[in-house]
């Protein structure tokens, strides 16, 4: 029942707010730890590796999603709030509020991350330079000068991972087709990010969502990393991780949509490991 005073839209973006607030400060706050941290103790980062951080990532999406589904769907990603509203039916004039809510959401938790770890930061790199920008947000190469990976290659990279992202995403909430039985959908999509992170990780620092990088770069650029919109060779980064995600969403999308759904039986789904029939 919808409590007195409180309008359904905002009760969907507080929750969309939420989710991705919960999501980024488990997201950034495990990169803080193992970059800044790890050169403060260790040099070779000894308080963990990119497998920690793909779980923390993994981690971070399915807690946000339990935090907000029932309320918002828990979207938590404005590339899932396009091709939902492209392929799913959900309705347009939303669209903007929650890419909005998801926005300040990512926004606000990187401001924690950053106060949280104001002395670290401030040993690790006193110049607050690429070394630790990549806490807030990605890079191509992950800031490596070395990679040879420069603006489109990693938007290449962006449009590839999300494009993977929503293909899994539609085809685990697809009740047509063998969804996750016992609310366990969560936490199969976290597993979903994990693995994005592991194959994908190296380009571009799988951002796979608008919200997750431009809420953070504003926060750090607001903090002290006045570089933070340029990459490590000065170059204009920023648009990368918010066109990439869009586009490859809405590949992702079509082409699970198109490919995969048009071909599904209408009917209930036939349990897992049985061959439908012809009839079905």
């Amino acid at each position: 029942m919808q409590k007195p005073g409180t309008s359904q839209l905002f009760r969907e973006t507080a929750a969309e707010f939420v989710g991705t607030m919960v999501l980024l400060l488990l997201g950034a706050g495990v990169v803080a730890q193992v970059i800044a941290g790890g050169a403060l103790t260790d040099p070779k980062g000894g308080l963990g590796d990119h497998d920690s951080i793909s779980w923390a990532w993994g981690l971070g999406v399915t807690f946000g999603v339990y935090i907000a589904a029932r309320l918002s769907g828990a979207h938590l990603n404005p590339a899932v709030t396009l091709a939902l509203a492209t392929f799913r039916g959900f309705p347009w004039a939303k669209v903007a509020p929650y890419a909005l809510a998801q926005t300040a959401g990512a926004f606000a938790a990187a401001l924690l991350v950053r106060w949280n770890y104001t002395e670290v930061l401030a040993r690790a790199d006193p110049k607050h330079s690429f070394v630790t920008q990549i806490v807030f947000s990605t890079l191509p190469g992950n800031g490596s000068t070395t990679a040879g990976v420069h603006e489109w290659g990693a938007f290449r990279d962006q449009v590839i991972g999300t494009a993977l992202l929503l293909v899994l995403i539609f085809a685990i909430t697809d009740a047509l087709n063998t969804p996750p039985k016992a609310n366990l959908a969560p936490f199969v999509i976290g597993l979903v990010v994990v693995a994005i992170g592991m194959a994908f990780g190296t380009n571009a620092g799988y951002a796979i969502n608008p919200a997750r990088d431009f809420g953070p770069r504003l926060a750090s650029f607001l903090t002290g990393y006045h570089s933070a919109w340029r990459d490590q060779w000065g170059n204009l980064y920023f648009w990368v991780p918010i066109a990439g995600p869009l586009v490859g969403g809405l590949i992702g999308g079509g082409f699970y949509t198109y490919v995969i759904q048009r071909c599904l039986p209408t009917a209930e789904p036939e349990p897992p490991g049985r061959v439908p029939s012809p009839e079905s």
